[in-house]
């Protein structure tokens, strides 16, 4: 019903989620059904936690699901220490990278959106709430210690929860941004969780996301620079 519905809607893809099939013949023969592209999907590393091997092992069944399918991006967050799914923790308790530990990390995921590369499906690294990158300043340090091949999804919900000048770093980063995940901010909603410091879980349920049009992003600007940029990879509509 979801991907009948998407393609009526006028879709032209939609994005691998949690209730997908993870057979990679059901999951094609769906996709080819309904016309619809799979530009590629969430995939939760815990490579602070993992060794490049350890990790790139992991995302095996990801990577063949994605091959089969002829995706176009890997969706890559690290979810190492996430209070993402914990409604007891709030915001500010989210886990962080010591100053220590940031060249060590990034030189890892240099090496694995080098491999990615290798195999035609590039590194789309997701700054995210609750995570170890998700503030401005995480995004800035990231992409200057990671390598020409790390490439970054740029999310215009998750930025603008995180405080972060998103229409600047849209501008800043256009050149390494090759995947865009749409979704709006209901702005009295924001203020609520950053005023109480709401666990993520809790802001989530209570509706600060929205599809855009709803919230108070004005998508106008940003698809204008990324036109002029020649931008011509996916958008993602999200809520």
């Amino acid at each position: 019903t979801c991907l009948e519905e998407a393609k009526i809607a006028g879709y032209s893809g939609i994005e691998l989620g949690g209730k997908f099939p993870r057979n990679s013949g059901i999951t094609k023969f769906l996709l080819d059904k309904y016309q619809l592209k799979l530009p590629g999907g969430w995939y939760g590393a815990y490579l602070k936690e993992r060794s490049i091997e350890e990790e790139w092992q992991k995302m095996q069944d990801h990577i063949n699901l994605l091959k089969y399918v002829n995706a176009d991006v890997f969706v890559f967050a690290d979810v190492s220490g996430s209070i993402q799914g914990d409604r007891s923790c709030p915001l500010t308790k989210r886990p962080q990278l010591n100053d220590n530990e940031w060249k060590t990390y990034c030189q890892k995921i240099s090496e694995i959106s080098n491999r990615l590369d290798d195999i035609g499906i590039p590194m789309s690294y997701h700054e995210h709430m609750g995570t170890i990158i998700q503030s401005e300043e995480d995004v800035d340090r990231f992409v200057n210690e990671t390598n020409d091949k790390t490439f970054l999804l740029y999310d215009t919900g998750h930025l603008l929860f995180a405080q972060a000048d998103y229409k600047k770093m849209l501008k800043k980063y256009i050149t390494c941004i090759n995947h865009v995940h749409c979704k709006d901010i209901r702005k009295n909603i924001l203020e609520n969780s950053l005023k109480n410091d709401l666990s993520f879980r809790d802001s989530f349920l209570e509706g600060v996301f929205t599809v855009p049009g709803d919230g108070c992003i004005d998508y106008g600007p940003l698809l204008n620079l990324l036109y002029e940029n020649n931008y011509n990879n996916w958008l993602v509509i999200e809520a």
